[in-house]
């Protein structure tokens, strides 16, 4: 399901990625809006400070702000845009339908726009990997039983064999969000694609992709990467990271699967043993990759993970399984290297300040 290889005629130069960028969540209820939001405590002088943090410290020229609340978007890329880091405005909405999403995207294009009088550095980003995350391109109430239907290959055949391919639902679907979005969104827009998923890249400003390497995509990794070139616009990579354990690195984007959710208090599954340094690997080898194959961005999953927080007891350290740069605290407690930040530093941060302060 993935891009196959294309002939590429064109030789692109080594040079570090223009959009050097970071993901950062405001909030989001990818389990469900009866459960906690991916972060409960917003608060306004502190997204400030680590906006400020984010472009100073790690060297950031881009930021890919997302999250569920319009207002919460607004603010934390108000303050992105005062410390002058470019925007990717990214509004996500889990488990809705084609009219909700619409509505949702209407509004959000209007707030967008505003943003992007203030500051012309905004970029629209219509989604993210919808075929799991919205209701009707795949069979699922939930984007866990959709990612099931999506890794059961007969499943998925038998869907198909009913409704027809989800890539021809999900460009419908994109045409038309697409219509309401310029409608009120003057400036660039894009679409965080999943790799297994087809998408019709005439429609968009930029090509843009969620692109984790695992053990399954190692040996293809940049024949895939390279597949997104043949459409002659600029390829930013939206997501690329992982977590903080041994072997995570050949998880790559499903590597948050190894919490026992059923476990109170929640906790890490057995044999997870944490290693910063697997981060920091797996962090210079794609970004080397993404240099040399002349990759326009690249956006590290991600800044902070508030859900999974840090705990001095190894079996209910979230953060292990959290693909964060800084490991955040609960119950009120501050970290010791930026003092009153909700969170300390972790060898990731170090590498991709590091990274990112290349000439």
């Amino acid at each position: 399901m993935t891009h196959g290889m294309v002939n590429d005629p064109i030789k692109r130069s080594s040079r570090v990625p223009r959009r050097r960028g970071i993901n950062y969540d405001v909030g989001t209820y990818t389990r469900g809006t009866n459960q906690p939001s991916s972060r409960e405590l917003f608060d306004p002088e502190t997204v400030r400070k680590e906006m400020e943090i984010i472009q100073s410290e790690l060297h950031c020229t881009s930021i890919r702000i997302s999250g569920r609340d319009v207002d919460r978007l607004v603010a934390a890329s108000e303050s992105a845009l005062q410390q002058g880091l470019e925007v990717w405005f990214s509004p996500a909405l889990i488990d809705e339908d084609e009219h909700a999403m619409l509505e949702y995207y209407r509004e959000c294009a209007i707030a967008a726009e505003t943003l992007r009088r203030q500051g012309p550095d905004v970029v629209f980003v219509a989604g993210c990997e919808l075929s799991v995350f919205m209701k009707g391109i795949l069979e699922g109430a939930t984007s866990f039983d959709r990612i099931g239907v999506l890794m059961n290959p007969w499943r998925l055949l038998k869907y198909t064999i009913r409704k027809g391919s989800f890539h021809w639902r999900l460009n419908a679907f994109l045409s038309k969000a697409l219509n309401v979005i310029r409608e009120h969104f003057h400036g660039q827009v894009t679409y965080a694609s999943g790799t297994w998923e087809n998408v019709n890249w005439d429609l968009f400003d930029i090509v843009s992709a969620d692109h984790y390497r695992d053990t399954h995509n190692h040996q293809r990794y940049r024949e895939q990467l390279r597949a997104y070139f043949k459409h002659g616009k600029p390829v930013v990579i939206t997501e690329f990271g992982c977590c903080t354990y041994e072997g995570a690195q050949d998880r790559g984007g499903y590597g948050w699967n190894v919490v026992d959710h059923g476990h109170s208090p929640k906790r890490l599954g057995e044999g997870i043993v944490r290693d910063e340094q697997v981060q920091v690997r797996y962090m210079r080898e794609l970004f080397d990759i993404f240099q040399e194959e002349g990759v326009d961005g690249a956006f590290w999953f991600t800044f902070a993970m508030p859900s999974y927080p840090y705990d001095e007891e190894p079996a209910f350290n979230l953060d292990t399984a959290s693909y964060s740069v800084v490991r955040s605290f609960k119950g009120g407690r501050t970290g010791a290297v930026y003092p009153g930040m909700p969170w300390d530093t972790k060898a990731s941060f170090v590498a991709l300040g590091e990274l990112y302060n290349r000439p």
